[in-house]
């Protein structure tokens, strides 16, 4: 009798196990891991800024589905896009608080879009730099209400620009999706909220400008919202403390404090060589490449106990002598520090290439993206890591549901 009792515990618990594998359901965080429904979360993904922009447009919806359609057939599971648009052509926000419906309806068939795949979003919030409005832009708009200004910078700290700020993190997250009719708060398919890509303050390299803005808006995004994440966007340079793990230059951020906050619940790093080390050869840009990953991991691991993403690395092709194993030996090499963490319970749960495109998308074209039939060897590449990080989350699955037998067979045990 013990051993069809046992038996039937073990197959509750597969099947309980099979089934938080393959549901849907928010994203948390345990220590250093992402957890989902209870077991480590382990995803391989992609930046699309161009989302909604394209979704906005009946008629270019196809490449959207398209799109999201080719990352799950490469294993891909996460997407990082933009939920901003200031001012400009074709904004999201028209002025502070003036929003466009037929831009949000674009994101809203792009969050769509990407559940209906499997896919989790991170949204950012706002643009670092001029485009698509940006921090410039909310100054500007302050001061025509006769804030003065004198610096794109006083968006960290001036109270009129962050009360708008403030407004447009409460307009997203409380946007009501116009085709499933979910809050995008309430929606599982959102992984995280991204306050800001690449934040950067020049005029403070102290960092602490930095730290109270990322502060005070990460906890009232989490006033809003309990149930998704939020990261501050970093691309992970380090502070005073630290300069000489940076390239030869500060931005006025600090990867340790910045992702000490509290209301932080992730780091993520940015990786470009290629922009920041002009001057320097491949070999120098990969040597840099590899030791920017490993101090990240370990930092990650040791210091904040928070999981890390890579959430922008590249190559482009438009650099001097450039070849397509060029690029493949960047994608191999973040890769390899993501696999090998991640295989042995790090910090590292996954990498965002930038960027995947569809096909017919010229204009959009900067040097870096990924069409997957343009490009075989790195696709066949990313395919593999999605595999590998795959069989990850396969193996702590299992070994849960081990522990999870053993637990009830001791209990039934002890019972008797």
């Amino acid at each position: 009798m013990k051993v069809w009792v046992i038996f039937f515990n073990f197959i509750y618990f597969f099947q309980h196990v099979r089934a938080n594998v393959i549901s849907d359901g928010f994203i948390k965080t345990k220590g250093v891991h992402f957890m989902l429904n209870d077991s480590q979360f382990y995803a391989n993904g992609f930046n699309a800024y161009w989302l909604m922009y394209i979704g906005s447009d009946p008629s270019q919806r196809h490449k959207v589905s398209s799109v999201l359609q080719d990352a799950t057939s490469h294993g891909l599971t996460i997407g990082r896009t933009w939920a901003f648009s200031d001012a400009g052509y074709s904004p999201l926000q028209y002025s502070p608080g003036s929003y466009n419906e037929i831009m949000f309806q674009g994101l809203d068939f792009a969050i769509y879009e990407a559940g209906k795949n499997k896919i989790k979003l991170i949204l950012s919030l706002v643009n670092n730099y001029n485009d698509f409005g940006g921090k410039k832009q909310y100054v500007d708009w302050a001061k025509t209400q006769g804030q003065s200004l004198s610096s794109e910078d006083d968006f960290f700290t001036n109270s009129v620009v962050k009360g708008y700020f403030k407004n447009h993190i409460k307009a997203i997250l409380t946007r009501k999706n116009s085709i499933s009719g979910i809050a995008y708060k309430d929606d599982p398919t959102i992984m995280a909220w991204e306050l800001m890509n690449e934040p950067r303050c020049s005029s403070d390299q102290s960092g602490t400008t930095m730290q109270s803005w990322i502060s005070e808006m990460a906890s009232y995004t989490k006033s809003i919202d309990s149930n998704h994440l939020v990261e501050a966007g970093l691309e992970g340079f380090y502070g005073h403390s630290d300069t000489q793990k940076n390239p030869n230059f500060q931005v006025g951020t600090d990867f340790i404090a910045n992702n000490q906050i509290p209301e932080i619940d992730f780091a993520t790093v940015h990786s470009y060589p290629d922009q920041w080390l002009t001057g320097q050869d491949d070999e120098a840009q990969l040597n840099f490449l590899t030791n920017w990953l490993r101090v990240h991991i370990e930092d990650a691991q040791s210091i904040l106990k928070k999981p890390l993403i890579f959430a922008e690395f590249g190559k482009t092709y438009k650099g001097t002598g450039f070849t397509p194993q060029q690029r493949d030996i960047v994608f191999n090499t973040v890769y390899s520090s993501i696999f090998l963490s991640a295989r042995g319970g790090g910090a590292a749960a996954g990498g965002l290439f930038w960027q995947l495109m569809a096909e017919g998308m010229d204009s959009f074209r900067d040097g870096y993206e990924i069409i997957f039939s343009e490009s075989p060897s790195v696709s066949d590449i990313i395919f593999q890591q999605s595999q590998r990080l795959n069989k990850i989350r396969k193996m702590y699955a299992r070994l849960r549901n081990i522990d999870k037998w053993k637990r009830a067979r001791e209990k039934i045990n002890h019972g008797n």
